[in-house]
């Protein structure tokens, strides 16, 4: 376990768990009971703590009936894998042919489903998989800390345990990129290729600028998952009806748990100065380690979705320099692999290019492979 994160990492398991928020719902009854026994002054506050205490546990009752409900209309497409103790959610589909079986992993910490539209569009010409992280999708928690090495591990666990066969193609769009590397570096002989959609460069942490954003998002992501604890979410599905059948509406209604946050502010203090201080080693991929593994850093020519990062600087020339470091800092990852080539993604598309263009995605990740299929042919 990471060193001075013990207690944030027990919390968050703890506060992962659905019913927890019935656990905690008994403090302030314990604690209003006992005022009640030290006499008449401390009745007012004795009651004001089981109100509280009542209304945080019909909070949690809340939000344990929203999970019974989502179990039941949405069961796991796929298989649940163990990996050691916990479960992997993964879906696999498309036929199994000479080429490599295509692996896609979405950006953040979100559950696989979140690529799905990459996957329907790519499963009619490749075996094409789909893998949740621990907490996310329909996966288990797992334990904790979350880090990028540990689940590179688990992923490589959980597509042998579902009897994929090597050797794969990664694909990962942003953090999901930086998984992807870190998963073919541990393990170059199960990889065939990789294509790295817009990934997260470990650099851009370490050495650029505070972006606010990324600095709350743990604490952000714990207070999420306060909220859904205590059922102060969105119970769209209420009356009985689906509210869509759209796999991004799907995943977004199963991740309304607290498992996904916890899992997510575990994860996500890695991309802080200190986080990838601490963990850097072990997360980014230096230049060479992935030897002549054909590699696509397909993202976008320009900078375009970001401007209001640069608007906020006022000096021009700070502005260009900071403009120049995000632009050349994903380049990196062209310096990790002998047989690295660079793919521009379509004029005027940002970081969610996969979202805006997956048949352009589609085809990239399907010209890869075609070529592995004509370098085994050669072999």
């Amino acid at each position: 376990m990471r060193p001075g994160t013990h207690v944030t990492d027990t919390m968050l398991a703890l506060l992962g768990r659905d019913g927890a928020g019935s656990a905690l719902a008994l403090l302030p009854a314990a604690v209003g009971t006992w005022c009640v026994t030290l006499g008449t002054g401390w009745w007012i506050l004795g009651g004001a703590l089981w109100a509280v205490a009542l209304a945080l546990g019909l909070g949690s009752l809340r939000h344990l009936v929203h999970v019974a409900r989502v179990r039941g209309r949405y069961p796991p497409p796929g298989r649940m894998v163990d990996v050691g103790g916990h479960r992997m959610h993964v879906v696999a589909e498309g036929e199994s042919g000479p080429r490599p079986t295509v692996v896609w992993m979405p950006g953040g910490h979100a559950g696989g489903y979140a690529m799905h539209r990459l996957h329907s569009l790519a499963r009619c010409r490749m075996r094409s998989v789909l893998v949740d992280r621990p907490g996310t999708g329909w996966s288990d928690l797992g334990p904790f800390p979350r880090t990028t090495a540990g689940e590179a591990v688990e992923l490589l666990t959980a597509l042998e345990r579902a009897g994929e066969k090597a050797p794969y193609v990664f694909v990962g769009h942003s953090f999901g990129g930086l998984l992807m590397a870190n998963a073919a570096r541990r393990r170059p002989d199960l990889v065939a290729g990789l294509v790295l959609l817009d990934p997260t460069p470990p650099d851009a942490v370490a050495f650029g600028p505070a972006l606010p954003g990324m600095r709350r998002a743990p604490r952000d992501q714990a207070v999420l998952a306060l909220r859904h604890l205590f059922g102060l979410h969105p119970l769209a599905d209420r009356k009985g009806t689906p509210a869509s059948d759209d796999p991004a509406r799907i995943l977004a209604t199963i991740e309304l748990r607290p498992k996904a946050n916890c899992a997510a502010a575990s994860i996500l203090r890695e991309l802080t100065p200190g986080g990838i201080t601490r963990d850097g080693w072990h997360t980014a991929v230096h230049d060479g380690e992935l030897g002549a593994l054909p590699l696509l850093l397909v993202a976008p020519r320009d900078l375009t979705g970001g401007d209001a990062l640069f608007d906020a600087v006022d000096d021009p020339q700070e502005r260009a320099r900071l403009r120049n470091f995000f632009l050349t800092v994903r380049e990196r990852f062209l310096t990790t692999s002998s047989n690295a080539r660079r793919i521009y993604t379509p004029e005027g598309t940002g970081h969610d290019f996969p979202d805006v263009v997956p048949e352009f995605v589609v085809r990239v990740v399907d010209s890869l492979l075609d070529q592995c299929e004509a370098g085994t042919r050669k072999t």
